[in-house]
């Protein structure tokens, strides 16, 4: 089932559609930007090509994207894999708006819950995800491989 496209691609209004592979490689500037380890384009492109769990979306402010989202749906739960917003578009709350769009979707392919993992010291995203309804269920020791840093396990139940 592919995502819907909604919204006006001007600055007040993002749009929002299914990611595509020739997104990839501005995906990859942002991911850059974001997390101190990166996904690959060829991380992505797998996403896309082969795995069908997978649900990605881009949101676009001024006809460039703007931050992107993605999750599997796996039976009735969602697992974000990666959210992230560029640089000049933080802190206005966007990712709050795309946070909205991915959990919508969740909820139009059959998700009821919603689960990701966050860095243990990114208090800015544990901020937002708890303003989302997401609650703290414990701990991945070690999570992240590049400083052996744990991961929040957050939940939510999508309404």
């Amino acid at each position: 089932m592919e995502l819907p496209v909604r919204g006006l691609a001007d600055a007040q209004d993002p749009s929002f559609r299914p990611m595509r592979v020739d997104d990839i490689e501005t995906i990859c500037e942002i991911e850059v930007e974001a997390f101190p380890t990166p996904w690959t384009a060829g991380a992505f492109h797998n996403e896309l090509t082969n795995n069908h769990f997978a649900h990605y979306l881009v949101m676009e402010m001024e006809r460039r994207i703007a931050g992107y989202a993605g999750m599997w749906i796996i039976m009735d739960e969602a697992h974000i894999t990666n959210i992230a917003v560029r640089s000049p578009f933080r802190g206005r709350g966007w990712g709050e708006r795309l946070l909205t769009e991915l959990r919508a979707n969740a909820k139009k392919l059959g998700a009821r819950r919603m689960t990701l993992e966050v860095r243990v010291t990114n208090r800015v995203a544990q901020n937002l995800y708890e303003k989302m309804g997401f609650r703290s269920v414990g701990v991945r020791k070690g999570y992240y491989t590049d400083n052996n840093e744990d991961a929040l396990i957050m939940w939510t139940d999508i309404l």
